[in-house]
């Protein structure tokens, strides 16, 4: 690896119809950056209609960033040389997070679907992202010529919020891979309470307006702290709260040369 890095931040905020209905967020969001500067990330939602959705998001998303560091580290090559290797990679990734989520349920006693949750994981270097999606949200990418795209979308339902859950039997068999070759300046990953927010739906194209000053707040502030509490402050916010009342989660990545 040639030295680059990633500055990332990220933040997920209760909705308003959680805080009515006394509901915890079920959002949850970890990540991880190597001494290569290679970067492995999750975002997951609990579905509301699970009791332990929260439970589902949070075990997934910290197994799968789990399952991909253990892999990186004693894989050889370390990062897969082509899209086959890499989906191998992913579909691993995506089972162990299914495994430690049913072992949850197996320890309760509780029926595997009280724990429903969708996952969006990715590992990214220099040259490359590697995504993978079950369910709803998204991942963006700014490219270094200014190109902003989506790398995976929300499906498109036959009904409104319709999805899938990393547990339910179709899920494997419905998740989303993408390899993207090349430089990327900037990457999010957004859960589905942004969708509407975010995107051109039912599309899933990236809204310039939504991520540009996102990404450009990146590139300036370069005190992690003060850019966590921003980001957190701006989920927060009465202006976004108003066109959402969903948990919201958002992560930004800049690729620092």
């Amino acid at each position: 690896m040639p030295g680059d890095q990633w500055r990332v931040v990220g933040a997920s905020i209760r909705g308003t119809s959680h805080e009515r209905s006394g509901l915890p967020c079920q959002d949850a969001h970890v990540w991880n950056v190597d001494r290569d500067g290679v970067l492995v990330a999750a975002v997951a939602d609990g579905a509301g209609s699970a009791p332990f959705g929260e439970v589902g998001a949070n075990i997934a998303a910290k197994a799968a960033t789990d399952r991909a560091r253990w892999t990186l580290v004693n894989q050889s090559p370390k990062t897969p040389r082509d899209d086959q290797g890499w989906h191998s990679f992913m579909k691993d990734t995506l089972a162990a997070a299914r495994s430690a989520v049913e072992q949850e349920a197996k320890n309760r006693s509780l029926p595997i679907n009280e724990f429903a949750t969708t996952l969006i994981f990715l590992v990214a270097g220099p040259d490359f992202v590697a995504a993978v999606q079950i369910g709803d949200g998204a991942v963006v990418a700014k490219t270094s010529d200014g190109g902003i795209l989506s790398l995976t979308r929300p499906p498109r339902g036959e009904y409104l919020n319709e999805t899938t859950f990393l547990c339910s039997e179709e899920g494997l068999a419905n998740a989303q891979f993408l390899v993207a070759r090349g430089a990327m300046a900037h990457l999010a990953i957004i859960s589905d309470g942004l969708q509407m927010v975010a995107l051109r739906m039912p599309g899933g194209e990236p809204h310039p307006g939504f991520f540009n000053p996102l990404f450009e707040f990146m590139e300036q502030e370069r005190d992690q702290m003060a850019a966590q509490g921003r980001l957190s402050s701006f989920l927060a916010s009465p202006r976004l709260r108003e066109r959402t009342d969903d948990d919201v989660t958002l992560m930004l990545a800049t690729r620092v040369v």
